[in-house]
């Protein structure tokens, strides 16, 4: 029996974009198992749709490159760093994710075998095509280059149809809405426009391969009831960049 139109899945294929932080606990635990179990819960009831999954993770709620610089790490050092990471917050999603009846794979730029299979293009995308979500992680394997253009990076190589970045804000704005109560929410904007305003949307290696490959990005609020699944059945949710 067909899905009722309201719970369509608008996409088939995404790429979900999560930062370190946003694992973090309550409690100062850099990996919060309370967060780990909502997203699993998630990410278990949009692939119930038929939603092909991949997740690239960032790696700031333990290390982070730029930070190490700034402390005295050779920056490319640091890079790898926050490269290892990014595999732990990986493999402590995997982990989460199978408790909750969700089949992974994580795959790594960076080969370590015993830990996670190395990213190979069409391995990944036939692990997507059986249902498995695959979670990216080790960014691109290279120093200098952050988890958003990853995200650029494996959206295009998938062949995903959009990017959505779960933050801890509920969209784009034209000033901080933190530091500004008149700051003005988009929900929706062009390449085009974000660049002309500025707006720190992603990294401009990440952004400029999402203009260039005309992948949309949609930026919205991680913590807010379900969003993902929301934002999957293509209800208005935080800002949608595009052409």
């Amino acid at each position: 029996m067909p899905d009722k139109p309201s719970t369509r899945a608008k996409f088939k294929r995404i790429i979900l974009k999560l930062s370190g932080e946003a694992l973090a606990g309550k409690d100062g635990d850099p990996i919060g198992s309370a967060i780990l179990a909502d997203l699993s819960r998630q990410v278990k009831e949009i692939r119930r749709l038929g939603v092909q999954i991949g997740i690239v993770i960032g790696g700031g709620n333990i290390f982070r490159g730029l930070s190490g610089e700034k402390n005295g790490v050779d920056r490319t050092t640091g890079d790898y760093m926050g490269m290892l990471a990014t595999v732990i917050n990986g493999l402590a999603l995997q982990n989460a994710m199978e408790k909750a009846g969700v089949p992974t794979r994580v795959m790594t730029a960076i080969e370590m075998k015993n830990v996670a299979e190395p990213f190979i293009r069409r391995r990944a995308v036939r692990h997507m095509e059986k249902g498995l979500v695959v979670i990216f992680v080790a960014g691109t394997g290279n120093p200098y280059f952050s988890t958003d253009t990853t995200a650029a990076l494996r959206a295009s190589e998938m062949n995903a149809q959009i990017i959505m970045k779960a933050t801890k804000v509920d969209g784009v704005y034209d000033a901080d809405p933190m530091t500004n109560k008149n700051a003005k929410k988009f929900s929706t904007i062009t390449f085009s426009e974000a660049l002309q305003r500025r707006l720190k949307v992603m990294d401009s290696t990440a952004f400029s391969l999402c203009m260039d490959n005309h992948m949309p990005i949609l930026v919205f609020d991680l913590f807010k009831k379900d969003n993902i699944k929301n934002a999957v059945l293509g209800k208005k949710v935080g800002t949608l960049i595009s052409n």
